[in-house]
């Protein structure tokens, strides 16, 4: 019996090595850091090389043709995922530490490409500051100077971000900026890169006019990469709270901006139309739940009777970590883990909301939780009145019922595979001795699976995932793989019918 195989893989290997021969670009950022520090270079040269040998590999192999969807699909899953191992690499030739192991060094690469921000680190001071520089570097690489090109190609297969409604996608918002993938890439890289450099600014002038002494360069391009990309990245091993409090309200602008539509942000800059923000009610509804949410973390740690923060601190680092979770950052600007449970309970429900699409961040988005919310308004309207036909509508455009159905599915599904993980830790780390708490074990898979990063216990702010056992780890990378493309590219690899019919 002969097997067909529908999927024109060869086509997606054009792809692929193109991608991984530009790869080679930024790497040679923390190979001139490492020169200038007199710190070893093998790391970077060996990846260099290892990378280019991979892309003339795959071109090699490659074929002419047209990328359908299925062929699109592969392309990007593979893209993110073969990153994510040559991300690796440097962490294991430099050898130090706890990411000389290869499933750590595979995690915290993962980790990074997805822009989570979850680490498997113990001991900081162990790497060097050029190995340190790359683990921010291939965040900023996740958070847009990557993906851009995978979701501009995942726009032209019609599917978007995973099957968001037409009027707000970034399929549609994509394809208004040009209607050549390319010149879009560029486009938004660019703003991705201005916006970065704007960042590096705003970072080190507040370490040049001495109100930010340990905000050097170094650390203003390393915050900059990862705030920007809404990664969560730090040099620092107590992550944000190493800065005086200027850089933490620093850090919540440049996190804001991050996860907020870059195509909105374009056509706010080009057509100098500020009440584009106004009038789009994703926007509107991404801001008040950052609002809302801050009001109740704050009020929860006020009413706190072991909490003893002064009204600026309170106010600071509730919005500080409101913002740094819900736009799946994860900074932390003090160790919440410590906060009342009401608190620590608010903050895990951010890990579900996110930003707004077309963003740098992660987790299911605040545009499917508007339709989702707007659904059921319907649903309670038409309930009293069955013979109305009433239409979903965002931003005053109509969203068709299939999109309401995917944006469900969308849903259910990120929910189903979060408690599935949940489950998996309890159990796994049972098996091997761990006592997991079930609130832990939520945080944990919610904060992979999303990536978010950092989340409660072990893998708290100033935690690591290093204790969970390596079969854990290994499901997390790949929660953490499938929830950065959105999970329908990489799931519908493993059926039949992609492959065959």
């Amino acid at each position: 019996m002969i097997i067909r195989i529908r999927v024109a893989w060869r086509v997606s290997l054009g792809l692929i090595g193109t991608v991984l021969s530009y790869l080679a670009i930024p790497l040679t950022f923390p190979l001139m850091i490492a020169i200038y520090y007199g710190e070893p270079v093998e790391p970077f040269l060996v990846t260099i090389a290892a990378t280019l040998i991979l892309a003339f590999g795959m071109n090699a192999l490659s074929a002419d043709g047209d990328l359908n969807v299925r062929e699109t699909f592969l392309a990007v899953s593979l893209i993110w995922l073969l990153v994510a191992i040559i991300g690796a690499i440097p962490f294991l030739v430099a050898g130090n530490g706890t990411t000389a192991h290869p499933i750590n060094a595979f995690f915290e690469s993962m980790s990074g490409i997805t822009t989570t921000g979850a680490t498997v680190m113990l001991d900081f001071n162990a790497h060097t500051q050029s190995i340190m520089m790359w683990r921010q570097l291939i965040q900023w690489l996740g958070g847009l100077g990557i993906l851009v090109l995978a979701t501009a190609i995942l726009s032209e297969a019609g599917v978007g971000g995973a099957q968001l409604m037409e009027s707000e996608t970034w399929t549609t918002t994509v394809n208004k900026l040009t209607p050549h993938i390319a010149e879009t890439a560029r486009i938004l890289l660019g703003l991705y890169a201005a916006i970065t450099v704007l960042a590096v600014i705003l970072l080190y002038s507040l370490h040049l006019v001495g109100v930010a002494p340990k905000m050097t360069l170094y650390n203003a391009i390393a915050h900059a990469f990862t705030s920007v990309a809404t990664a969560g990245f730090s040099p620092e091993p107590t992550s944000a709270e190493a800065f005086s409090p200027i850089v933490q309200w620093a850090l919540v602008v440049c996190m804001f901006v991050g996860a907020t539509s870059f195509a909105l942000i374009y056509f706010v800059l080009t057509g100098k139309d500020f009440q584009r923000f106004r009038d789009n009610e994703e926007f509107r509804f991404y801001l008040g739940t950052i609002i809302l949410a801050t009001g109740l973390v704050a009020t929860a740690v006020t009413l706190d009777p072991l909490t003893t923060l002064k009204v600026e601190e309170t106010v600071r680092h509730a919005i500080f970590n409101t913002v740094s979770i819900l736009t799946t950052t994860g900074y932390a600007s003090t160790n919440y883990d410590i906060w009342s449970p009401a608190a620590k309970h608010i903050l895990f429900a951010c890990m579900f909301i996110g930003g707004m699409v077309g963003s740098t961040t992660c987790s299911i988005k605040a545009l499917r939780w508007l339709v989702v919310i707007k659904a059921f308004q319907r649903e309670l309207f038409t309930t009293v009145h069955p013979s109305v036909v009433r239409p979903i509508r965002v931003s005053n455009t109509p969203v068709d019922e299939e999109t309401v159905r995917d944006v469900y599915g969308f849903v259910l599904l990120s929910l189903v595979l979060a408690f599935g993980l949940t489950v998996f830790i309890v159990v796994d780390a049972a098996r091997v001795g761990l006592r997991v708490s079930e609130f832990e074990a939520m945080g944990a898979a919610a904060a992979t699976f999303l990536n978010i990063g950092p989340a409660f216990g072990r893998a708290g702010p100033y935690g690591s995932y290093h204790a969970f056992p390596a079969t854990t780890k290994t499901a997390m990378i790949l929660l953490m793989w499938i929830g950065r493309i959105e999970i329908i590219p990489v799931l519908t690899l493993f059926t039949r019918a992609f492959w065959r019919l």
